[in-house]
């Protein structure tokens, strides 16, 4: 069994967080309106330390001035977070309504054009319809939703064995479900651009078996390829042309 995080190691969604941190900010303060298009390089830079999607309004109100600025988003990135609730009054229940209600108009009217906002990684694309080709069962982990990732990635011609979404709960709770039905002696590659998530799954002995890969494309923060520790591999696109057998 092969096990893959959705965000940052299939899709790169950063468009689309753009898109919909954007709408999301202007729809909550007019004064927004004048937020740009393209993604801001700050946007992206920032992008890592999110760990829900409500903070990225408050990250595009940042940008465009509103609440702290990017600088000390980057500084101190939770403090920040803190400040930002409490200067634009947007709580984690109003941002998440209000970001959710954007991206359901997005997909009410205008569902291919915002499907398109989210782009497979080529190599990545490449290894899972290989896998499929070969039949080797894999299957993704994810905090989006299960039926939202499924659609994704039906999208681009990718079946997985299943999708573990947010419903399922944390992932190494997912994990640990997993393995009892694996052979005493597998190993689970699990790729995954998060390395604080990684090294959450280390913390659980009952998940000796999990060898994870950091996805050296997926959005790292700065130092992150060499914080990773060993047992902890760092997973390039041109690993994925070997066998999963030789991983």
């Amino acid at each position: 069994m092969f096990i893959t995080d959705f965000d940052g190691v299939i899709i790169d969604g950063m468009d689309e967080y753009w898109w919909s941190a954007r709408r999301c900010a202007i729809r909550l303060d007019s004064r927004l309106g004048t937020l740009p298009d393209a993604v801001p390089e700050m946007f992206r830079s920032l992008r890592p330390h999110v760990l829900g999607g409500w903070e990225m309004p408050l990250l595009a109100a940042s940008i465009g001035g509103l609440g702290p600025s990017p600088q000390a988003f980057a500084a101190a990135y939770g403090p920040s977070l803190q400040q930002a609730v409490a200067d634009l009054g947007w709580d984690r229940s109003v941002a998440e309504e209000a970001l959710d209600e954007v991206r359901t108009d997005a997909v009410r009217h205008a569902r291919q054009s915002w499907l398109a906002l989210h782009r497979p990684y080529p190599w990545m694309l490449a290894f899972l319809l290989r896998l499929q080709a070969e039949g080797t069962p894999w299957r993704v982990l994810t905090t989006k939703s299960a039926a939202f990732t499924a659609e994704l990635l039906a999208n681009h011609g990718l079946e997985p064995e299943q999708v573990h979404g947010r419903e399922d709960g944390p992932k190494p709770a997912v994990l640990a479900s997993l393995l009892p039905s694996l052979p005493p002696e597998a190993t689970v590659p699990f790729v995954e651009d998060r390395l604080a998530s990684l090294l959450e799954v280390r913390q659980h002995p009952d998940l000796s078996h999990v060898r994870g890969f950091l996805a050296s494309w997926g959005y790292l923060l700065p130092g992150d390829i060499d914080r990773a520790p060993d047992p902890i591999q760092v997973l390039h696109p041109e690993d994925l042309q070997a066998p999963l057998a030789n991983w």
